[in-house]
């Protein structure tokens, strides 16, 4: 792949002549990963969801969102029956909360 134009102590500009206004960068679909890839993925996701809320634009949040909800559900067509920790129902939740609600 050919480089574009670099200004001395700069990277070249692989972006000359392709324009991707329109496009947003999704990575890779969630059905091609590994397991070890997809939880991975989930990590880093989850790690930089804050950040992301506190301080990305518009955009960003709605790229994260979306991407969030491929993997999960991704994860979740996986594992189906998954183990669910009582503590992390509802019941379990109201039984943790003093008067039950």
């Amino acid at each position: 792949m050919p480089l574009g134009p670099c200004s001395p102590g700069r990277y070249p500009d692989r972006t000359v002549g392709h324009d991707e206004r329109g496009t947003t960068m999704t990575g890779v679909d969630p059905g091609r990963l590994d397991d070890q890839q997809l939880m991975k993925e989930l990590e880093t996701i989850h790690r930089t969801r804050h950040d992301t809320l506190l301080h990305g634009s518009n955009d960003a949040l709605r790229v994260h969102n979306e991407r969030m909800a491929q993997l999960e559900g991704e994860y979740l067509r996986r594992h189906p029956r998954r183990r669910v920790v009582a503590g992390r129902t509802r019941d379990g939740a109201r039984e943790r909360t003093p008067g039950g609600a």
